[in-house]
């Protein structure tokens, strides 16, 4: 059965029924991904446009959003796959999603060469013997005892480093990561979720309008909107991504900054189970004797709404200059999503409840490494990276 055949048919049908074996089936689907990329890369191209359209082929073979072979993957094996595997096979899929990455057009130019006649025929020119200076360097053995030239290794920037903390405890519970346009439209930035055109979120200064239908997102909540109605229920979901507001740089704000939604839907959910996914997820990120705590709060977009405490994780919630001597902190808002915002996705809400939350990573990640300043994480400062 060939790679194209497997990915078109759910994991029942191929008979995988455990963890090891929805490995195995995404390491075939890698290994012939990286062996196609190689394929193209060894051919080459002959010429610019050549090499364009080879590119854009196995691009769109891959990652097209209606025929590619990934869409195949998400829709056959991921959203059929039962719920005991859904974690397994979540953590797998975004895994294969972060490297093929390297099949986008740019990437794929960057590495394919093109084919001159002289390199296709190994450096010598048609009908002739190779130049005396090649010659030479074929006669001349390497010096295996001088030292390699070694590359610095990177790291992970500490905002990535964080969701991705966040992604990975929120996929072993059975969500999957959705992402939606950064520039978003009025309607599902504000209108569809219960926010009136009165509302303060809707603000100049607030919010960067580019014309009168159009903003820059204000927060990850229109994939909300966006996912019920691709979707249904039942339906759960996390969002990381990029915000934007207008707000003045300082120690604790920017203009742009990250944030990640959380959104379940079911025909049972209740309250109960927000607080109790939220603990869980305090005490998996910051340690089991973190305690939380719920107050109320208001939300155009969730009824009841809720704000979201946690012991203060540097003084044990004794009091100290971080928690404002309370002993603890606020991390996120969170809610049972209104009735009106389920209507707007398409979802009925005499039949189903659901509840969000939503927080923001760069803040996570200043309670997390003990950092003071928000703006440390966009300056690019070499000195304050690399600690990470």
């Amino acid at each position: 059965m060939t790679i194209d055949q497997k990915v078109r048919k759910t994991l029942d049908e191929l008979g995988i029924a455990d963890a090891p074996g929805v490995e195995a089936a995404f390491a075939e689907v890698r290994a012939a991904m990286q062996a196609e990329r190689a394929a193209l890369i060894a051919r080459g191209a002959a010429s610019e446009s050549e090499r364009e359209k080879l590119c854009k082929d196995l691009r769109d073979r891959w990652l097209a959003r209606k025929n590619g072979l990934l869409s195949a993957v998400d829709e056959k094996w991921l959203k059929a796959a039962r719920k005991e595997l859904k974690p397994s096979v979540g953590k797998s899929f975004n895994n294969l999603r972060q490297e093929s990455a390297a099949l986008e057009i740019a990437a794929l130019a960057r590495d394919v060469p093109l084919r001159k006649q002289a390199e296709a025929n190994g450096g010598i020119p048609a009908g002739g013997s190779p130049p005396m200076a090649a010659q030479m360097y074929r006669e001349t053995p390497s010096d295996l005892t001088l030292p390699g030239n070694r590359r610095a290794l990177g790291t992970l920037h500490p905002v990535t480093q964080m969701q991705r903390e966040i992604e990975e405890i929120f996929l072993n519970l059975g969500f999957h990561i959705e992402s939606g346009p950064e520039i978003e439209s009025v309607y599902y930035n504000f209108d569809a979720l219960n926010i009136p055109e009165s509302h303060p979120s809707r603000d100049d200064w607030d919010t960067l309008y580019i014309d009168s239908k159009t903003v820059l997102r204000t927060h990850t909540s229109p994939v909300q909107i966006r996912a019920m109605e691709k979707y249904g229920a039942p339906l759960h979901i996390i969002i990381p991504g990029k915000c934007y507001r207008r707000d003045n740089p300082d120690a604790s704000h920017s203009p742009m900054f990250h944030q990640i939604e959380g959104l379940a839907i079911a025909s049972d959910i209740t309250f109960a189970d927000l607080k109790g996914t939220l603990d869980f997820f305090a005490k998996r990120l910051f340690g089991q004797k973190i305690r939380t705590r719920f107050q109320p709060s208001f939300f155009p977009f969730t009824e009841p709404s809720g704000e979201v405490s946690i012991s203060c994780i540097f003084c044990g919630g004794e009091g100290c200059r971080v928690c404002k001597e309370s002993g603890w902190i606020e991390v996120m808002g969170c809610g049972m999503v209104h009735p009106q915002v389920l209507r707007n996705g398409g979802v009925d809400p005499e039949k189903f409840s659901g509840w969000a939350f939503g927080l923001g990573v760069d803040r996570f990640a200043m309670l997390k490494y003990d950092i003071n300043d928000i703006q440390l994480f966009f300056q690019s400062d070499v000195r304050f990276l690399e600690q990470f």
